[in-house]
């Protein structure tokens, strides 16, 4: 295939990139202009994807067949079929972390949105579907005008957030197992191409890019204490896989259709999870039914030899992973130890035929395998698709929707932009651009620091760094008390950064790092009014000292906002925009460091003095909780209407004895069915109200809580999540559709799920409402 290249004309003004060039070609097979392929069975569109998968990996010598088992595979000329490369990065917009997307033409950098762990905060799904949308779209644009070399992410991360000290937390949606689900179904539509709904991508249709849901499966220690990813066993009972560590990929595989899954490093009570068969074929494959292709993590196949110790040659850690059902290595390991795995007869060359046609099948899913892809259906997404305004107001109102307001006394923010004549600003994260833009980032259109947002309210604005940087080893108090004392309002702008949460790194306190503490207290001691503590953070820290500090009068946690996170905060700061952001993880006080990060498990102790995890479980003191916000306005709940507050339930058996009580009645979601899940749906209701003045727009989370908790049950679950634009004074009902095999039921300690007879609750706010369970053997 013969590349098209072009010389580069490239003018900046301002913010604004302006390009004249041609773009260079994008990668593919298939090309019509060549007579040899037509033929080739895999070219031709009328066969299905399978029939045409089959069909190359026939013609493949065994050498061709190992080279394409690992992320960067080489071309194989003689049937013209380029080189791909699977490892491209789209968490929260298109990178060049991976080795797919080189931003060397055109396109010189992507909409970069809000760190996934804020844009959870804002609880709105379709937003989380735009999203995924905007950077499929872009993802597409940037293949199509030749800068990539692959057109599969490796997104979304989908772990929980068990731990707070967990470096890679800030990529995930949070602590919420049916959360995490939420978005990986609504980010993965978005990305790949399907509507909102789902339903619209069928087998056949082309992916307009390829998602991939990792880490498969209980992965959340990268590096504490000594401990590292590569080598850790997570030890994790069959309660908490069924009802925290799998339901995301679940949902992930049944309902986003993810093309893609990524097995982890770490191993899952003693297998290497791309080791392990039940995982990835009896789980993934079998009962969940994916079809789509499964990469380790990078180097993951070595570790099970180098690290684990769980294979005693390499050979057979090839044999291990490909037999557990991967199809393609990140790293080089199956392309060196491979062919001489076939050859001692470890590995029969049908393992190696079973990945490949996955593999293939996703590239033509990708509309590689069917000529100039120019001329497909994603054929005119190009350079003017990407850093659209459309783009770049939805990496702001993302920003704006995630950020949440922890404290708000006195009513001290919305600062007046009349009445403030004077500000001073300080903190190592005001002016970073960086910082605001968190992990697996690339370039971004264009960034505005905090700092430079909030100049642009109030002119006269005095700026001071405050610490050396975030880990604050030395700090400038005395400067900046003495411009502190001069202003009208102080804004501190602290946190963290990824020098102190990241990949392969956890955090071992939750403390604000170094002197920060001191220079936010000192401050705040000598400004004129309180101040405004505004924390750019993945992970949670203890600010108690600044929630019960009189001074100190407001609290903003930003996560890391994204490029347009400076805006959005100047604008809630001033009262351009009403906070509505919702915590989607617990903030747990500096103390929780006596739990060690390897404890896997989510249930309490009490016995042993384990408080268990996240806020289904969690029995200690809080920072902050889960799904805590203020805003600007005030707002009630009503649960105006259930459909059915007295369930009949029609299963097999009934069973006798569950958990501390023999009286309790139980019946397995097993043996209900799923037509009779589905029929048993029904609807509750609930009434908002804003009794503020602002227009806001407003999550409303509903919980269900059992009406006698017993030990092993979750203290409430999360089973619904709406978000709602109110103006001042409005209200509207809020529809919830609940299935009681999905939300009601609970996992037993074999895994299994059961729904208890008797009375429950739903929860929103201060509202209750009881519903009944009743199980009726044979009607």
């Amino acid at each position: 295939m013969t590349l098209h290249i072009s010389f580069t004309i490239i003018i900046i003004c301002c913010t604004t990139l302006h390009i004249f060039t041609e773009s260079t070609q994008p990668p593919y097979a298939c090309d019509s202009s060549n007579p040899s392929t037509k033929q080739y069975p895999f070219c031709r569109t009328s066969l299905s994807f399978t029939q045409r998968a089959t069909d190359l990996v026939s013609r493949l010598t065994l050498d061709e067949k190992v080279s394409q088992l690992v992320n960067s595979a080489p071309g194989i000329p003689r049937l013209g079929i380029p080189a791909y490369e699977w490892w491209s990065e789209a968490l929260h917009g298109i990178t060049n972390a991976g080795k797919g997307v080189e931003f060397t033409g055109r396109i010189v950098g992507a909409t970069s949105f809000p760190q996934v762990i804020l844009t959870a905060a804002s609880f709105d799904a379709l937003l989380w579907y735009r999203i995924g949308q905007a950077i499929g779209r872009e993802a597409r644009a940037v293949y199509n005008d030749g800068e990539a070399t692959g057109m599969t992410f490796w997104a979304p991360n989908i772990n929980i957030f068990r731990d707070p000290r967990w470096g890679r937390g800030q990529e995930t949606p949070g602590e919420d197992p049916m959360m995490t689900g939420k978005y990986a179904v609504s980010f993965v539509r978005g990305i790949q191409g399907d509507s909102f709904q789902g339903g619209k991508l069928k087998d056949g249709d082309h992916l307009q890019a390829s998602a991939c849901c990792k880490h498969f499966t209980a992965y959340d220690l990268d590096r504490w204490h000594g401990v590292t990813r590569y080598a850790f066993d997570a030890i994790v009972t069959k309660q908490d896989l069924a009802d925290t560590y799998q339901p995301p990929f679940q949902s992930c595989i049944q309902q986003a259709k993810a093309s893609g899954i990524m097995c982890a490093y770490n191993r899952v009570n003693g297998v290497p999870n791309c080791a392990d068969y039940n995982l990835l074929t009896n789980i993934a494959r079998g009962q969940w039914g994916f079809n789509g292709y499964i990469t380790s993590d990078c180097d993951a196949v070595s570790i099970i030899h180098d690290a684990q110790g769980y294979a005693k040659v390499p050979e057979d850690a090839v044999a291990d992973v490909l037999k557990a059902g991967m199809d393609v290595n990140c790293g080089s390991y199956l392309q060196n130890h491979t062919k001489s795995a076939v050859m001692e007869k470890k590995v029969p060359v049908s393992q190696i035929d079973r990945a490949l046609r996955n593999l293939f099948t996703v590239r033509m899913r990708l509309g590689l395998f069917n000529g100039n892809p120019k001329n497909l259906i994603y054929g005119n997404i190009g350079p003017n698709s990407v850093c659209t305004k459309e783009h770049l107001n939805l990496a702001l109102e993302a920003a704006r929707n995630g950020i949440v307001l922890l404290k708000n006394s006195a009513k001290i923010l919305p600062l007046s932009k009349t009445r403030t004549q004077s500000l001073a600003v300080i903190g190592p994260n005001a002016n970073s651009a960086n910082t605001l833009i968190g992990n697996y980032a690339g370039p971004p259109c264009r960034s505005i620091t905090v700092l430079a947002a909030i100049q642009s309210y109030i002119q006269n604005t005095v700026y001071n760094k405050g610490c050396n940087a975030v880990n604050c080893t030395s700090a400038s108090i005395s400067e900046a008390v003495d411009i502190a004392k001069k202003a009208d309002h102080v804004i501190l702008v602290m946190g963290l950064d990824q020098n102190e949460e990241r990949e392969d790194f956890d955090r071992v306190d939750l403390v604000l790092p170094g002197l920060q503490q001191s220079l936010i207290t000192s401050v705040a001691k000598a400004a004129k009014k309180p101040v405004i503590l505004v924390l750019l953070c993945g992970g949670p820290v203890d600010v108690s000292f600044a929630k019960h500090n009189p001074k100190i009068g407001g609290i903003l946690w930003a996560g890391y906002p994204g490029e347009a996170g400076g805006t959005a905060l100047a604008e809630i700061i001033f009262g351009d925009h009403n906070p509505g952001g919702k915590l989607p993880l617990t903030w747990y006080p500096k103390d929780y460091v006596k739990v060690p990060m390897t404890d896997m498990r989510m249930r309490p102790q009490p016995s042993k003095g384990y408080p268990g995890r996240t806020y289904r479980f969690y029995t200690g003191k809080k920072v902050y909780p889960f799904g805590y916000g203020l805003s600007y306005s005030r707002y009630s709940y009503n649960i105006v209407s259930v459909t059915e507050s007295q369930l009949h339930l029609n299963p097999l058996s009934v069973k006798q004895g569950l958990s501390n009580s023999s009286s309790a009645q139980y019946m397995m979601v097993s043996e209900l069915g799923t037509e009779s899940c589905e029929k048993a749906k029904f609807s509750a209701t609930v009434e908002v109200q804003n009794h503020g003045e602002m227009a806001g727009k407003h999550p409303v989370l509903l919980y269900v809580k059992q009406a006698k908790h017993s030990n092993g049950m979750p203290m409430k679950q999360l089973v619904g999540f709406q978000s709602v634009a109110l103006n001042g004074g409005e209200k509207a009902g809020v529809e919830f559709i609940l299935n009681p095999c999905e939300h009601l039921s609970v996992a037993d300690e074999n895994g299994e799920m059961l729904i208890n007879a008797g009375s429950q609750h739903l929860v929103v706010g201060d509202a209750e409402y009881p519903i009944s369970i009743v199980l009726d053997q044979g009607v």
